[in-house]
């Protein structure tokens, strides 16, 4: 699945899926949370930098797109990840050190109807 789509119609979209249960369950801070977000999105990026898909999403810089999806708990992100993992789909799982949390995960730039079917059943994080 993971084929360049650095020349195909669509808009490049960066995913970035949270845990909110860290914010709604466990009480962490919502800055807390966007943090660990920033972390994930930043390691994708930097894991895929050569990718012909992020480097053109970097070269729109005024127009970057990023969606940001809840998974309830540890166990959907997990099993979200390894989903990825089996399509071919790029990104990167954070977890937090030392605690040694997953907290969320990152794609990176994909055309948006590449990847959005594996995402559908996500809403947008609250």
């Amino acid at each position: 699945m993971a084929a360049s789509g650095a020349g195909s119609p669509g808009r490049l979209v960066q995913y970035v899926v949270v845990r909110s249960d860290l914010v709604h369950t466990l009480s962490w801070t919502l800055g807390a949370v966007i943090t660990q977000a920033c972390h994930a999105a930043t390691a994708a990026i930097q894991l895929h930098y050569s990718d012909p898909d992020t480097q053109l999403y970097l070269a729109q810089l005024d127009s970057m797109h990023k969606v940001v999806l809840g998974v309830p708990d540890e166990a959907a992100l997990s099993g979200l990840s390894q989903s990825l993992t089996q399509a071919g789909v790029s990104h990167k799982l954070w977890i937090e050190q030392p605690e040694n949390i997953p907290t969320c995960l990152a794609l990176k730039p994909y055309p948006k109807e590449a990847v959005q079917p594996l995402l559908r059943k996500f809403k947008l994080f609250k």
